[in-house]
């Protein structure tokens, strides 16, 4: 696990060139990477949240395509359309935007239920399905959607099912008065991002999502997983608590977190660090508790310091 975390590392360093201040958020986005997975970004306009994407994709050498979602988008301006060809008298798949290895949908919450249901199968099924016909995305695939929460103003909410589908939500937040002043200084004469270099590439990130999959999770870790999860739904605040997409998020997530580490098992610690961002975007708020400002973060909290953490055992063969 030391080269993995090593070229990890490297990644997360080249990234922060840009991304300046936010080293824990950075590595949760490249954790989402690891493990197959897409983010939801959701944070004031001019945090970030759209150099970040650019900054990941130029570091692995994906290809990146970036949709902006408007009121009037289509489902097939993001999956692709069939044209008929007067030449060949056969119609010719166009693919749309999302047929790229990193693919971050800005404003997400600016198009319409139809639209965003768009990416559905593309998230789930790594697949999209145009007038009948299948066509597998390339690997990796990975999207980042953002979204800005004080913009409610002709924005549509993401339904359940699109949520639960992000791996992850993060928030970039504002960067401290000395890292903003970094940023003032790291633009004066260009972006930093125009000369930012790629570190590995496609075919070492494939190699890490394999070998982050053989990160062993103890049964006790696999039991704290779902003993968090089970109390999520039976919280007297929540109306929906996390599904099982939910609990397989936070295993994934902490087999990953482990490796970054250098460690090829999960410790208990990895799996708190992680229960906010992969479970309080899936945990639906009652409207009574809405009423009293109850927040989802808070409750996962409250679920975090009231569940047991597992002790340790000795696993047979180990010292």
């Amino acid at each position: 696990m030391s080269d993995l975390a090593q070229a990890a590392a490297r990644v997360i360093a080249n990234v922060e060139k840009v991304i300046l201040g936010k080293h824990h958020e950075v590595s949760l986005a490249f954790t989402a990477l690891l493990c197959q997975g897409h983010i939801l970004i959701e944070d004031v306009p001019g945090v970030g949240k759209t150099v970040l994407a650019k900054a990941i994709a130029r570091s692995v050498g994906g290809t990146f395509r970036r949709i902006q979602f408007t009121p009037d988008l289509l489902p097939s301006d993001v999956t692709g359309v069939s044209v008929f060809n007067q030449k060949t008298r056969e119609f010719e798949f166009r693919p749309g935007p999302v047929m790229a290895q990193i693919v971050l949908t800005d404003e997400i919450n600016r198009a319409t239920p139809k639209t965003q249901s768009a990416l559905l199968e593309c998230m789930e099924e790594r697949q999209v399905t145009v007038d009948g016909v299948t066509y597998p995305l390339p690997r990796p695939f990975l999207v980042m959607a953002t979204q800005n929460p004080i913009e409610y103003e002709g924005t549509f909410p993401l339904p359940e099912a699109q949520l639960d589908r992000f791996l992850m939500r993060i928030n970039l937040g504002y960067p401290s008065p000395e890292d903003e002043i970094a940023i003032l200084n790291s633009q004066q004469y260009a972006h930093p991002l125009e000369s930012l270099e790629q570190v590995i590439t496609i075919d070492e990130l494939l190699a890490m999502q394999e070998e982050v999959k053989r990160v062993h999770v103890d049964d006790l870790i696999k039991e704290y997983i779902i003993a968090l999860v089970t109390a999520s739904r039976k919280h007297p605040d929540v109306y929906l608590g996390a599904s099982p997409r939910g609990a397989l998020a936070l295993y994934r997530t902490g087999r990953a977190w482990a490796a970054l580490d250098g460690r090829d098992y999960v410790i208990p610690d990895d799996i708190k660090a992680l229960a906010q961002p992969t479970l309080a975007h899936r945990v639906i708020i009652s409207p009574a508790a809405r009423i009293k400002n109850v927040d989802a973060r808070a409750v996962v909290d409250e679920i975090l310091r009231s569940t047991p953490v597992p002790g340790t055992r000795v696993r047979a063969g180990r010292s």
